[in-house]
């Protein structure tokens, strides 16, 4: 009895493990395009005169920063 529930509490670790995982990734993949979104913003006011270089940079940098953590799968989704 002890080995089935050694079994099913190991089990239900490798389960918790992998839904946190996941949960991890799509808020990765939510805070890219989020960052994205800023960076079109930024972009954008910077084109029209509304904006200034910096904000870009600074939006561009994040966008850096975050794929240089979590990767850049974001980008294709």
């Amino acid at each position: 009895m002890s080995g089935f529930l050694d079994r099913a509490r190991e089990q239900a670790q490798r389960g918790l493990t992998q839904g946190k995982q996941k949960i991890d990734d799509i808020q990765a993949q939510r805070t890219g395009a989020d960052l994205l979104r800023k960076l079109g913003a930024a972009y954008y006011e910077e084109q029209h005169g509304n904006g200034s270089h910096h904000d870009t940079q600074h939006a561009v940098s994040a966008v850096e920063n975050h794929i240089a953590e979590y990767g850049d799968a974001f980008l294709r989704g």
